[in-house]
């Protein structure tokens, strides 16, 4: 049988991915490669995968500190093989999915010469919270950690 539309060549190639759809509030950690704390914010997130149209993923940010500033972006994804890439102004990488349902990236900064992270994120089994951990290198040396515990609250 063919499959058609971006959910089913999604869910051929990364069926647990689909589980992470809808809105996820949390907060972002980020730790020197000591353990030393460098930043703290909070994050909501969308994630939706459109059925039809070039991006079977498109990931909203929305990042707030407690001093006031805000950042939001929007990070559409395009499948490839069994593989999400992006190609944005600030990053280029890949996520791929794991037989046991872990996601993982390797994305690459272009807003940062020289400095890379390795991302697994990981869904708990009630599927309403999930865990971020993010391993910072530049020129090859760990630099820093970002750990980010988020919970669903819409979808």
């Amino acid at each position: 049988m063919t499959q058609t539309g971006n959910r089913a060549a999604l869910a051929a190639v990364m069926p647990t991915i689909l589980k992470h759809e809808g809105v996820w509030e949390g907060v972002y950690r980020h730790v020197d490669a000591e353990g030393a704390p460098l930043d703290v914010h909070k994050v909501r997130i969308r994630c939706e995968f459109p059925d039809e149209g070039p991006h079977p993923y498109i990931q909203h940010n929305h990042f707030m500190w407690d001093d006031g500033r805000d950042y939001r972006a929007t990070l559409p994804g395009v499948l490839q093989g069994d593989r999400l890439y992006w190609d944005l102004p600030t990053f280029a990488g890949t996520a791929w999915e794991t037989h046991d349902g872990i996601l993982l990236l390797n994305l690459s900064r272009k807003d940062e010469p020289g400095a890379n992270f390795f991302e697994m994120i990981t869904l708990g089994a009630t599927g309403q919270h999930r865990a971020r951990t993010w391993q910072w290198f530049k020129d090859g040396r760990l630099y820093k950690r970002t750990l980010c515990d988020e919970w669903r609250v819409e979808g």
